[in-house]
């Protein structure tokens, strides 16, 4: 019986060239689909923060943050409890509409998702929309009869809820220099 399903990472890397690169390599390297990604700079500038969501099993998601884990310019990782997190994605969606009465429904459909107007033009609309992807989904699927033109989304982030924080303090700190253990330890 599989019991894969969506499991979100979080991942405080080096904010370096090649640490992307690094990083999807792992999950390519050990056959994992990654399903949505998306990182940026933290509120420090050597530190990057990025959003993986993956389907995998259980034992699957602890070997793979495991794995992250031991990687030189990881300095955190966290697998997020559904519970105790908030996801959301920015879409933005470009959808045809060539007359005022398509393009007032589109808009009355937008307010009902808190949906924000970004462009209009004679043609079309352009819309962004956050949140999760059932309410993007939907306000998607409501979209598809006036044509989509276009859409692009940032993929998921996510952030715990109230007092929980990434734990900074899970990579051994001296794992990668035994050599001074041993002298700081005397042995």
């Amino acid at each position: 019986m599989d019991t894969s399903a969506r499991k979100t990472l979080s991942v405080l890397v080096d904010n370096e060239a090649g640490v992307l690169s690094q990083i999807v390599r792992l999950f390519s390297g050990k056959g994992y689909n990654i399903d949505s990604l998306s990182l940026g700079e933290t509120h420090d500038a050597a530190i990057t923060r990025i959003t993986i969501e993956v389907v995998v099993t259980d034992e699957q998601i602890e070997l793979i943050a495991n794995q992250l884990r031991k990687q030189i310019c990881v300095h955190s990782v966290k697998v997020l409890d559904e519970s105790h997190s908030i996801r959301r994605e920015l879409v933005l969606i470009k959808v045809l509409a060539q007359t005022s009465e398509a393009r007032n429904q589109i808009i009355q459909i937008a307010n009902i998702f808190r949906a924000s107007t970004i462009d209009v033009s004679i043609s079309s609309i352009t819309l962004a929309i956050i949140g999760d992807e059932t309410k993007v989904e939907a306000f998607q699927n409501l979209l598809m009869e006036f044509g989509i033109l276009e859409l692009v989304r940032t993929g998921m982030v996510a952030l715990e809820r109230g007092r929980y924080t990434i734990d900074e303090q899970t990579k051994e700190k001296g794992e990668f220099d035994y050599g001074k253990n041993v002298l700081r330890e005397g042995l």
